[in-house]
């Protein structure tokens, strides 16, 4: 136990985000606007193949090659026994084809004498199964045996390659994901970190109301985790489980800075540190890290969904790469993106072709949000395995690029012309400056309602994400923020279904609108405290001031029912969700409900604080028009002029270029001004184009 202790300790989470831009600027100079790589497995082909492959990934226009993420076998083939003169001489060929490398820990595939020696490094799922190696991503963060293993494998790495001037950077594992594990290395940890949250036990029966159904606990080590799989998932304790997220996010953030720390001990300070989270982040936190430079993530914007109209399955989901590229940047003010999808993969419900020039649609997503990395998964389709059906930039005779590769090959041959015509120091125009936006997302507000959604017809994920695809449509520049972002520099903040709060929150809230910032919070925002408790009073009760505002009753309909709302005599539709509001006598009643028994109470409200206003949206709309409704209004009252773009339509502005993308099944003519001189691309932008201009 007292292992175990000593290596889970909780550290105060202070992110990373401190690093400042211009401190970037070491690892990605600002005139190289995007720094682009690829994946390569050497131990997947013949020795004799190497340098071919090598060569070819710098003919195409690579930068850097990312090497060694699953290699564990190879550099300790035998425990204790290390061989690394296969990556060196693959390390030496990227030197001579004057490539970058990024390597990467392996410790997200540990070998097999691994599972034979220690089998109690593997996690157990929630029935008490221990996993085993064959696969990736099922050993034990916690466990102190495979700690220490990695920790030897980081540090002979690191000891080789730390001051090697061709190495640009390391990544740490392999999209990260914040396993569930029932492990007794877990437990043991689990409780660890309780008793560092709670310090009492009577503290941890109040904050998980185990009052309830007799789950009083007289001592720390009477405690496991709370587990649905023999519980049922109905009948399981929310505070409890909330406690678990918590916890494995914390476990997944200490792993990845336990590394990160080893690493720092024999690296340059010019090479970086980061990870690859998943584009859709619902497990890891990576706000808890406090020692990566940046944080980048992984998209795979199409496996076999409809999105947009009739090309939508062949174009992928933009949502994908829309939320993440801006996500990812509050850890260390860039990001990128490491492991785009190249093709068809083979785990989607079906793996269509996609449109030709789709993969450099998604690329000019991420650089257009300002990506400063973009690298895919991977060079080579493989021959064997489980996934041979993943494309790669290179078909399965290892010579013949794909259409993904195509596409590769003319994003970096064309980011190369705009580097050309790259002037430092541009600033963002005003037009675009006056509706500047930040959307405030916590990950543990998504495990606090997905928990109790309380109506299949919520959709957790996809909430907040409608907020920056309305606030994209009307031209708006977004920032994903976290709460200790600084919002005096948005003239509008968007609060979506934040449900988690305290009174230090809501204080900075009413300091912002206070000095003239438009707050926009929607329903389900402060409806609990940070315990995942209701407030002994009415609902949402921190924020009734704020608003203007009472929540007197929620309400949600069947999958057939129409509810309808009034907004300037135009109709809207409901189902999902809607708060009933009585508001003060100074608060401004923008909608209403227009039937139901409740025909006539207020469903949005605008009040004033000092120099501001509170919007608050107290419905969640089918199609979300009167949310875009409201925030086209919003930006005007600030003096902001919008756009209208259609859906799947998408601009930026980054370093002095404006980029159009088109998602949709349709051609879209961009309204360019007079002034504008187009650098790529054409006016008409037909499906998975790309225009980009100046002004």
């Amino acid at each position: 136990m007292k292992k175990i202790l000593t290596i889970f300790i909780i550290t105060i989470l202070i992110p990373y985000s401190a690093l400042k831009a211009q401190e970037t600027n070491r690892f990605f100079p600002e005139k190289d606007l995007v720094t682009t790589g690829i994946y390569y497995y050497p131990e997947h082909w013949n020795e004799n193949q190497w340098e071919r492959d090598i060569k070819k990934i710098s003919d195409m226009g690579f930068e850097f090659v990312h090497l060694a993420e699953f290699a564990w076998f190879k550099m300790e083939p035998e425990e204790g026994k290390f061989d690394f003169i296969w990556l060196d001489k693959v390390v030496g060929l990227c030197t001579k084809y004057h490539l970058k490398v990024l390597l990467c820990t392996p410790s997200a595939t540990t070998p097999t004498w691994m599972r034979l020696n220690y089998p109690e490094t593997f996690v157990m799922d929630g029935h008490y199964i221990r996993a085993e190696n064959g696969t990736r991503g099922l050993e034990s963060m916690v466990n102190p045996k495979y700690r220490g293993y990695v920790k030897k494998i980081v540090a002979e790495m690191a000891k080789r390659y730390g001051q090697n001037s061709n190495v640009m950077g390391w990544q740490i594992d392999n999209e990260p994901g914040a396993v569930s594990d029932y492990s007794p290395s877990s437990q043991e940890a689990f409780r660890t970190w309780l008793k560092n949250k709670y310090k009492t036990i009577d503290a941890l029966n109040f904050a998980w109301g185990a009052a309830f159904w007799s789950q009083w606990f007289s001592r720390f080590d009477e405690v496991i985790i709370p587990n649905t799989n023999l519980v049922g998932w109905w009948g399981n304790n929310p505070h409890a489980l909330l406690d678990f997220k918590r916890y494995s996010a914390d476990a997944q953030a200490q792993f990845l800075d336990y590394q990160a720390g080893i690493l720092r001990d024999y690296i340059t300070k010019n090479q970086f540190i980061t990870t690859n989270y998943t584009a859709v982040c619902t497990g890891s936190d990576p706000n808890r890290t406090t020692k990566l430079d940046f944080a980048a993530y992984t998209a795979y914007p199409n496996g076999g969904s409809d999105n947009i109209g009739e090309l939508g399955f062949r174009l992928g989901n933009s949502d994908v790469v829309l939320f993440a590229s801006e996500y990812y940047k509050s850890v260390g003010g860039v990001s990128g993106v490491m492991e785009i999808q190249p093709g068809p993969v083979n785990w989607g419900s079906y793996n269509p072709l996609l449109l030709p020039c789709t993969v450099r649609l998604w690329l000019y997503h991420s650089f257009a949000a300002g990506g400063k990395i973009a690298c895919s998964y991977r060079f080579r389709q493989i021959l064997y395995g489980a996934e041979q059906y993943h494309a790669g930039m290179i078909q399965t005779d290892g010579v013949t690029p794909s259409q993904g590769g195509k596409d590769y090959m003319q994003f970096m041959k064309e980011i190369t012309e705009l580097r050309k015509k790259f002037t430092p120091g541009t600033k963002m125009p005003a037009k675009l400056a006056a509706r500047s936006t930040a959307l405030l997302w916590n990950v543990e507000n998504y495990w606090s309602i997905d928990r109790q959604r309380q109506t299949g017809q919520w959709n957790t994920w996809d909430y907040p994400v409608k907020f920056l695809k309305i606030a994209k449509s009307l031209g708006a520049p977004v920032d994903v923020i976290q709460e200790k972002a600084d919002l005096s520099k948005y003239k509008v903040v968007i609060v979506p279904a934040y449900e988690l709060v305290d009174s230090a929150l809501v204080k900075k809230w009413n300091e912002y609108v206070k000095k003239g910032g438009h707050l926009i919070i929607t329903c389900r925002t402060a409806t609990k405290d940070r315990r995942g408790h209701f407030w002994e009073g009415e609902t949402a009760l921190p924020i009734a001031n704020l608003i203007g505002a009472h929540i007197s009753q929620t309400d949600m309909l069947s999958s057939y029912g129409k509810g309808d709302i009034l907004m300037n005599s135009n109709h809207y539709s409901w189902h999902s969700w809607a708060d009933l509001l009585v508001p003060d006598n100074a608060s401004e009643v923008l909608a209403t409900y227009d039937n139901q028994f409740y025909k006539g109470k207020a469903a949005v409200i605008n009040h004033r604080v000092g120099k501001g206003f509170v919007t608050y949206i107290g419905v969640d709309t089918d199609d979300s028009k009167l949310e875009k409704d409201l925030l086209r209004q919003i930006y005007k009252d600030a003096g902001a002029t919008t756009e209208e773009y259609p859906p799947g339509v998408f601009v930026y502005w980054r370093d002095g270029f404006y980029t159009a993308l088109n998602y949709s099944s349709a051609d879209y003519t961009v309204n360019l001004p007079d002034a504008a001189k187009i650098l790529i691309g054409e006016k008409v932008l037909k499906p998975a184009d790309v225009l980009v201009w100046t002004e």
